[in-house]
């Protein structure tokens, strides 16, 4: 079936910001005196907030952690950007004019908030390239819960076999392949391995590289 859209996640995949995620969930928790792990705050990115709950209160048995912590990693987020401002992934411009040549739509599917993720884009000189944002915002479960993929995918009057998503975490490929969308793995702080093979059809290195990749 001919590729229509790509559909990309934003924090890791398009943007460079992963890192930062990662040191400030582990700085949030450290000040509630939460021993959170680099390997627990991988398994939060792009995840539903009521799961990431849920993972929270196993971890360290108290409710009212994560929301605190949640709201703690915001502020120091807000602060390491601005010392330290994320830049775009390399290879984002090769692919995204490689599309525009194709006539293939691009659209950023988050799990982070519309407006974030726009002053996000534009921050790092790619907000041109992505015209439409669709957030976990809009549906009632965010990822690894298929939701925000099929209404990214009726949104663009597309069906899910139509549109490839990209994605750099197992939380992502999971909401897009069970959305019936075509999937690509392209490793950010989780390398390609095993656990994933079974959730992504294809894999690159970079968004350069799936970009020379022919497939489109």
């Amino acid at each position: 079936m001919e590729i229509k859209a790509v559909l990309f996640d934003v924090d890791g995949t398009l943007i460079d910001s992963e890192k930062i995620y990662n040191r400030c969930w582990r700085a949030a928790a450290k000040e509630f005196g939460c021993p959170l792990t680099a390997e627990h705050a991988l398994a939060l990115r792009s995840l539903d907030r009521r799961l990431a709950a849920q993972r929270f209160l196993e971890w360290f048995g108290d409710p009212a952690l994560y929301p605190a912590v949640r709201r703690r990693r915001t502020e120091l987020m807000a602060k390491e950007t601005e010392k330290e401002p994320p830049r775009a992934k390399p290879g984002v411009e090769v692919l995204m004019e490689r599309l525009e040549k194709r006539g293939i739509a691009a659209a950023a599917v988050t799990a982070s908030p519309e407006k974030r993720a726009r002053e996000s884009l534009d921050a790092v000189g790619i907000g041109r390239f992505v015209p439409i944002i669709l957030s976990t915002e809009r549906v009632e479960r965010g990822k690894p819960f298929p939701d925000v993929y099929l209404f990214a995918c009726a949104a663009l009057g597309l069906r899910p076999g139509e549109c490839l998503a990209v994605e750099d975490s197992p939380n992502g490929l999971k909401s897009a392949h069970d959305a019936g969308c075509r999937t690509v793995m392209i490793p950010d702080l989780t390398p390609y391995g095993e656990d994933v093979g079974e959730i992504a059809d294809l894999h690159f290195e970079s968004l350069e590289d799936l970009a020379r990749s022919g497939i489109f």
